[in-house]
């Protein structure tokens, strides 16, 4: 199996690079189509259409309907035929981002993200989730590339609620340590072969720079202010895990917040809020040093990530329901089976619920 790693060809990142993003997109194009919410557009669309006068570039705004589904992504490409589209930008959340992704696919064009939060690593990768119309899962739409250009305002994403900051401290939290089960197991990653070092330095990275800077970090968001340690976990919530979690692999975390999703309770948390536990669900499961448990608790505490079940909406421990949790976590196609030993529904349960007593543990 050979090695691969795979990220955007290009990411930029700074307070105000809003004003910059007409200069970036000009060498992909000089017909933009930018896709944004009705929120974002309120926000941002005057900026974003300075930026492109002062670019010297044409520039089409289209309104996101808020769903990245079938429908509205024909919708868009079909629009972009129309106006003899060039380059697509997406600004906005994870929906606008990956219909973005999807609409300059479909139109042989390249693409531009800027997103204005760094909830999750999504921003930087080769694929996007589509949904009904109605907003359930319908399919994963896998590119064979990565976005042309990532570009991060760190001001808009410190203006952003800072628990959307601190959920993609949570989904960042997971890669090292998917990673490292990865290269245990030697697992073929989402980038389609084995781990490169680049791709296992980064994820270490990653983790590394959430110990160093995440409380900081979520200090400065508090305030809506950038500093530089909201800045580096910018990058680790987006880049480093972005690249980590593509080119490294996943595994645990990730396969046990979406078996969470069998709990109606925890619906209204944030997918990193869910994988901030699934990660602690992890390391239980692989039996890790109780000391890094606690390095990892430790952290959730200091920004407020849930570190047991009833911070995650749970109301009573029912075992029942915690198994169904436990068998969609493993069921065969899974990430869980990424772990570098068999996994069982009822080792999953067994580390579901250990996690959720040492979490409960001050």
């Amino acid at each position: 199996m050979d090695n691969i790693i795979i990220s955007p060809s290009k990411y930029i990142q700074g307070p105000n690079s809003i004003e910059s993003l007409g200069k970036y997109i000009k060498p992909m194009g000089s017909n933009a189509l930018v896709l944004a919410d009705s929120f974002v557009t309120g926000l941002l669309g005057k900026k974003v259409d300075q930026s492109f006068s002062n670019a010297g570039l044409n520039m089409h705004m289209a309104l996101f309907n808020g769903e990245c589904s079938r429908p509205e992504i024909e919708r868009l490409v079909a629009l972009a035929k129309e106006k003899n589209i060039d380059v697509i930008v997406g600004v906005g959340g994870g929906k606008t981002l990956d219909t973005a992704k999807a609409v300059a696919f479909y139109n042989e064009c390249p693409v531009s993200i800027m997103p204005t939060l760094a909830s999750t690593d999504a921003p930087t990768s080769a694929l996007s989730v589509i949904y009904t119309p109605e907003g359930e899962f319908s399919e994963y739409l896998v590119y064979p590339k990565n976005p042309d250009m990532v570009v991060l305002d760190t001001q808009i994403i410190a203006n952003a609620p800072t628990r959307l900051l601190v959920a993609g401290m949570g989904d960042a939290m997971s890669t090292y340590f998917e990673a490292r089960a990865n290269t245990r197991s030697g697992k073929q990653t989402m980038a389609g072969g084995a781990q490169t070092l680049a791709a296992q330095a980064l994820a270490k990275l990653c983790y590394e720079t959430l110990l160093a800077d995440g409380y900081k970090a979520k200090l400065a968001s508090d305030n809506n202010l950038s500093s530089k340690a909201l800045e580096n976990i910018i990058e680790a919530n987006t880049l480093l895990s972005g690249i980590g979690f593509e080119s490294s692999g996943l595994a645990g975390a990730h396969a046990i917040h979406n078996g969470m999703t069998k709990l109606e309770e925890c619906h209204h948390m944030y997918h990193g809020e869910k994988v901030a536990f699934g990660t602690l669900a992890q390391l239980v499961l692989e039996n890790a040093p109780l000391e890094e448990i606690n390095t990892v608790l430790d952290f959730c505490r200091s920004v407020g990530l849930p570190t047991n079940l009833f911070d995650l909406g749970v109301k009573t421990i029912d075992i029942d329901k915690l198994r169904e949790v436990a068998a969609a976590s493993s069921v065969p196609d899974e990430t869980i089976h990424n772990m570098p030993f068999e996994v069982t529904t009822d080792a999953v349960l067994s580390a579901i619920l250990t996690a959720h007593e040492l979490g409960c543990q001050k």
